[in-house]
């Protein structure tokens, strides 16, 4: 048995969100600073520059992780690599390979609490099943999930996706029934979410984080022609086409 004191229960943390076995928390004011860093800090409260945090509990679920993501543990927790054999391991070595992702991603077991490091970066919980159970993920945005969910290489539809559109050849896909914990440069209140029914949407330049895994992304000309192209100052632009949704960001995902 265990318990936990000066945690949820002090006035300086918040739970932001919560959902399957994850928790969001933040801390609102950062009190261990230097008297040089103290305007810091100042501002970037005021500016909702905070640490966060993922509790995970691992009696609801087992949770993958991104690799070198854990800080702490306490009660039955185990930690794995997820592996379930040479072919199970060749393959995520394989999707690692592709994506830019961690090749093993550790999966923790057992009843108790897992706890992820501190970002400043904004974290999002997703449930699949508002995803039509897939989703396709932008670089780096991948933090943790229940384990039950599977993870596979989604190929762009054209070659000219990782040449001609500034993206690589391939994105990490997750599908299945569960939450998903990501990693973002923007906060859920900014991030746009735009349905598409049996549509079109066209973006000039590296705004979405995530879609439906049933959508279609290509890169294509802006115009029908070259000369199209030029003359409306666009050039190329990534197109989702088909039936699901698209997660967009108000600024370049780059910018943390």
């Amino acid at each position: 048995m265990f318990k936990i004191k000066n945690f949820t229960d002090n006035d300086d943390v918040r739970i932001l969100d919560q959902m399957g076995p994850f928790q969001v928390i933040e801390y609102t004011r950062d009190l261990s600073v230097s008297p040089g860093d103290a305007a810091l800090a100042y501002y970037c409260n005021a500016m909702n520059v905070r640490k966060r945090q993922v509790l995970c509990d691992v009696s609801k679920a087992n949770i993958t992780v991104q690799a070198g993501a854990m800080q702490w543990t306490v009660g039955n927790v185990n930690a794995t690599t997820g592996v379930k054999g040479v072919g199970d391991l060749f393959g995520k070595a394989l999707r690692g390979s592709v994506t830019g992702e961690s090749a093993i991603k550790p999966e923790y077991t057992g009843d108790g609490l897992l706890m992820l490091e501190p970002t400043y970066k904004h974290i999002l919980l997703v449930d699949l099943a508002d995803w039509n159970g897939s989703i396709v993920l932008d670089d780096g945005l991948f933090l943790a999930c229940d384990s039950r969910l599977k993870h596979k290489a989604v190929m762009r539809s054209n070659f000219s996706s990782a040449v001609a559109g500034g993206e690589g050849l391939f994105n990490l896909g997750i599908q299945g029934s569960g939450v998903v914990c990501l990693e973002s440069a923007v906060p859920k209140e900014e991030l746009i979410e735009i349905e598409l029914q049996n549509d079109v949407l066209k973006v000039d330049g590296n705004f979405v984080i995530a879609w439906s895994g049933s959508l279609n992304f290509t890169v294509e000309r802006s115009g029908k022609s070259l000369i199209g192209s030029a003359a409306s100052g666009e050039g190329l632009v990534n197109v989702y086409r088909g039936t699901g949704k698209v997660l967009m960001a108000p600024i370049t995902r780059g910018f943390a």
